[in-house]
């Protein structure tokens, strides 16, 4: 059977793996709320889910001070990046690089064609102003990540609300990827949510697999003041995509706002930790505004960690990045400590097999 290569992190499937810094999940994990919530929507299996999420697109739009109409929830982000590019159908699309690899295969299945915006490494991989002259009335729509993925970094506010006016200027859809921003540090969180006005050709992705660690649910939605857009968007996937598993966990997720606040906290500190422990061994590392911190300059370090049970994400495969880029989550002092402890092992060449 030939099926699509997986080029993700977390596929703790295929590899022995004991400590997983590939996904940047929660490092608290699920909720114990959001665990029962899914043991107990067992008893409800043998019905069809809410094809409409109705409850939590009412609670999603409380949160967001929206009105459910400019809610739709989707089978995890992922689905809903695929089926914004099948509702767009956009042929010339602006896509920074290097970031979230979905993106590209989603413009793919639809026939786009990617403009690659390169970011500078030597600049951090920061999205400047000079993106605003790549915005064109011939830019049917710009694909953005903020905070980005693989480099945590976030898009300054000031800019990204010049980059929205730049889109609304030349009539480009505006596709912003947030799903990072509740375990962003808390001086960079912006969100574009509470600046969309009717109609517009924005729409603003969230997810909950990060921030309740539930990357095996699936549950991700998108918030636009498109009514055609999010239309178009439910008509592209199958009907019940939403199981009633995802549905009852977001619920029960809502209901513990303080999940993400707890997870900050820690990485206020581990961030620190990490960051000081490895520019000690002479490891080049970026800080970004995210859970997670991109490394580079040490060969088969992928490898050689992998030999050792620890799975990172290997960052050769994105667009703009070389063998030796690595990305590793921020997770507990514990992990971390490991982490740092197999790192030096690799740099002192210690064989431990």
């Amino acid at each position: 059977m030939i099926l699509k290569n997986y080029v993700h992190g977390g596929d703790v499937y295929q590899n022995r793996v004991t400590l997983d810094f590939s996904a940047n999940v929660n490092p608290y994990g699920t909720p114990e709320p959001v665990k029962a919530a899914i043991r107990a929507a067992a008893e409800e299996v043998d019905r069809y889910p809410d094809p409409y999420c109705t409850a939590l697109r009412a609670r999603l739009s409380a949160l967001h001070g929206v009105s459910p109409d400019e809610i739709l929830c989707g089978n995890g982000a992922a689905e809903l990046i695929f089926s914004f590019v099948q509702a767009v159908r956009p042929k010339r699309v602006l896509l920074p690089v290097p970031s979230f690899a979905e993106y590209e295969t989603a413009l793919r299945c639809a026939d786009a064609t990617p403009a690659f915006y390169p970011l500078a490494r030597e600049n951090g991989f920061a999205v400047a102003e000079e993106i605003l002259g790549a915005i064109t009335k011939d830019t049917d729509a710009l694909l953005l990540c903020s905070p980005n993925n693989p480099t945590g970094r976030s898009v300054d506010s000031a800019l990204l609300l010049r980059i929205l006016d730049r889109c609304r200027e030349t009539g480009t859809w505006l596709f912003l990827d947030e799903c990072f921003q509740d375990l962003c540090d808390a001086d960079k969180a912006f969100s574009l949510v509470d600046r969309l006005t009717e109609g517009d050709r924005v729409l603003i992705l969230r997810a909950f697999t990060k921030t309740y660690g539930m990357a095996g649910v699936r549950l991700g939605y998108a918030v636009s003041k498109n009514g055609d857009l999010l239309r178009s968007m439910s008509e592209a996937v199958q009907p019940w995509n939403v199981s009633t598993v995802a549905q009852k966990a977001g619920l029960a997720a809502l209901d513990c706002p303080d999940w993400a606040q707890k997870a900050r906290a820690l990485f206020g500190t581990e961030k620190a930790y990490l960051l000081q422990a490895l520019r000690a061994l002479g490891i080049s590392v970026l800080y970004g505004d995210a859970n997670y911190l991109l490394l580079s300059g040490v060969p088969g370090l992928y490898e050689k960690l992998l030999a050792r049970g620890i799975l990172v994400r290997s960052c050769g495969n994105y667009r703009g990045l070389v063998p030796g880029d690595v990305r590793i989550a921020v997770r507990t002092h514990a992990e971390n400590e490991a982490l740092i402890a197999a790192i030096t092992e690799v740099l002192h060449g210690q064989d431990r097999h």
